[in-house]
């Protein structure tokens, strides 16, 4: 299975701007779609942003229009490009598969892979 690590979180003053990057390990990346997920303190994980293995994308209301997108395949790597940062989008971000793409529809919080995660924190 393909395997995913996070990184390029970090504590941010609200209004600033992050880049996560997530490498996959697996030979099959290229053709699985993917996306990121986040999870706060106390709450359950969420979706946030999806990509198609042919680049199509989708995001979550909440962070649409601030977050961006995007994946390698020849470096087996995705980004998140996260600007106008919010308190509220504190959280652990993580890379995964996703189920659809079109309905953001991703795999359970007790999906059996998951990386181990990359902190954001952004301050008020």
């Amino acid at each position: 299975q393909v395997q995913f690590v996070e990184s390029g979180g970090g504590l941010v003053q609200a209004g600033g701007s992050l880049r996560l990057s997530c490498v996959a390990s697996g030979s099959t990346f290229s053709i699985k779609d993917t996306g990121w997920y986040r999870q706060a303190p106390g709450k359950q994980r969420e979706l946030v942003a999806v990509i198609s293995s042919g680049g199509w994308k989708n995001y979550a209301d909440s962070v649409k229009g601030r977050f961006t997108i995007s994946r390698d395949n020849a470096k087996n790597t995705m980004y998140l490009q996260m600007n106008s940062l919010k308190p509220e989008d504190t959280a652990v971000y993580y890379c995964n598969i996703v189920l659809g793409i079109g309905t953001m529809t991703g795999v359970s919080p007790s999906y059996s892979y998951w990386g181990q995660g990359t902190q954001v924190t952004v301050s008020s």
